[in-house]
């Protein structure tokens, strides 16, 4: 079978491409995504694919964090079904390898449950913006906020501050609350500050109150009358191809409402004894590389990690330049490996990930031949010469090779045009040796 294999580069995506005479497959590579966890390299099965300088990237080089070798790579789709940061797609014939039941996947996701509200907690401190929250109806569904009743002293609005956790609902159906953002850190991950209301704006509808999980609003004054009751809710979206199930959702929701399933199982530490050699303000490499964003600097200047953020991929150890960083897998969450010919290959690849090692065919105990002892050949005599008889010899034999030297019996020769001209030049040929060799005998008297 006919295999032809290109590549091609289009922006930041690195496309490897096998045609054959019945299917096209794409690796398609986006480097920009890529944080250089290396766990496509582990699990490689014919390691077509190695780190790049990820130190460096990770201090601002421009470069692929993964080289791939085209030449080696076989296309079978293994780095594509578990990178945890969606840095490839792998398709046949256009078909994703990650719809195949037949081939496993990584599992990384958070999937909303029954007591989620939702709130807008959750959208802001998702570090790859996979959450989407959309709410419905807001105040201005029910008419504009009245005139007549805004800043006249004809009521009253107050908000609990020991009740409200910030859950901000009544922020997104009403704009006379604000909420005072703060960046989220992964010691702190509520993304406000406070609630703040605007008395002059506020009408006092009283509709904000039914809307407060935490009972923490209270209104006097006018009610807004409403031919029937309402129900303030909102949509979730979870976008699976950017969710790496780092857990942040659920750990900045009050209702523990989220379902977090993490990429993988394990243990990140710091190595006490290279830690005066970081320089967490003017590297930030692990700070870069990180898909959760769980690093931080402490109170004692030392950078530090939030272990129940991390999805433990390992981009961070690897970009370390002063080997502070380790990072241990212990389990990975994937979909099941069906019973197929190549289900042993792919279980080795998900063990890959834990051990950091692929096992590839052993050649440790191939049998070499043991040196042998080799005697030299002694060089051969040349035998004596008669200088006087190898002067008639070549006498003999200028004869002939005037007689080969002819064009004309070269052309009749070479071209066997004419059997019978070529018989008697051949015999023309061995009168002329014969004679040499005659001359040649007759003239050693030995």
């Amino acid at each position: 079978m006919n295999i032809e294999k290109e590549m091609e580069v289009e922006g930041s995506h690195i496309k490897s491409i096998q045609r054959s005479e019945d299917s096209v497959k794409v690796l398609d590579y986006d480097y920009k995504k890529c944080n250089g966890c290396g766990i496509c390299v582990a699990l490689c099965p014919v390691n077509a694919l190695q780190l790049g300088p990820v130190i460096e990237i990770a201090t601002g080089l421009d470069a692929p964090p993964v080289l791939i070798d085209l030449d080696k790579c076989v296309f079978c789709g293994m780095c594509a079904a578990f990178c945890p940061v969606d840095a490839y797609r792998m398709t046949a014939n256009g078909r994703d390898y990650r719809e195949m039941e037949e081939y496993p996947r990584l599992l990384s996701d958070a999937e909303p449950n029954e007591r989620c509200l939702p709130c807008a907690l959750c959208e802001p401190v998702c570090p790859t913006e996979a959450i989407t929250v959309v709410f419905s109806p807001t105040r201005d569904f029910f008419g504009p906020l009245r005139e007549e009743e805004r800043g006249r002293g004809k009521g009253k609005i107050e908000v609990d501050p020991e009740k409200c956790n910030l859950c901000g609902k009544c922020a997104k159906f009403c704009e006379a609350f604000l909420l005072q953002e703060k960046e989220p850190t992964p010691t702190d991950l509520v993304p406000f500050e406070q609630l703040l209301v605007d008395e002059d704006l506020c009408d006092h509808c009283g509709l904000c109150v039914g809307i407060c999980p935490e009972e923490a609003i209270k209104v006097e004054g006018k009610p807004l009358e409403l031919e029937e009751e309402f129900t303030f809710s909102g949509e979730i979206e979870i976008d699976s191809e950017k969710c790496i199930g780092c857990g942040r959702c659920l750990l900045v929701c009050p209702y523990e409402a989220m379902d977090i399933t993490k990429p993988f199982e394990g243990d990140i530490r710091l190595v006490e004894r290279q830690l005066p050699l970081c320089d967490p303000l003017g590297c930030h490499a692990c700070f870069n590389v990180c898909p959760a964003d769980c690093w931080y600097i402490g109170e004692d200047g030392r950078v530090k990690v939030e272990g129940d953020q991390c999805i433990f991929c390992g981009a961070c150890a690897n970009a370390c330049h002063c080997f502070a960083i380790e990072v241990d897998r212990t389990g990975v969450a994937h979909t099941k490996v069906m019973e197929t010919p190549w289900a042993e290959e792919w279980k080795e690849a998900i063990s890959a990930i834990v051990t950091k090692s692929r096992r590839r065919p052993d050649l440790s105990g191939v049998v070499e031949p043991p040196d042998i002892e080799r005697v030299p050949i002694p060089e051969v005599e040349a035998p004596a010469r008669d200088p006087d008889l190898l002067s008639r010899i070549n006498e003999a034999l200028a004869g002939v090779e005037a007689v080969i030297n002819k064009p004309k019996v070269r052309f009749i020769w070479e071209r066997d045009e004419v059997e019978e001209a070529g018989e008697k030049i051949g015999e023309s040929i061995k009168r002329e040796a014969a004679k040499a060799a005659a001359e040649a005998d007759g003239g050693d008297e030995r």
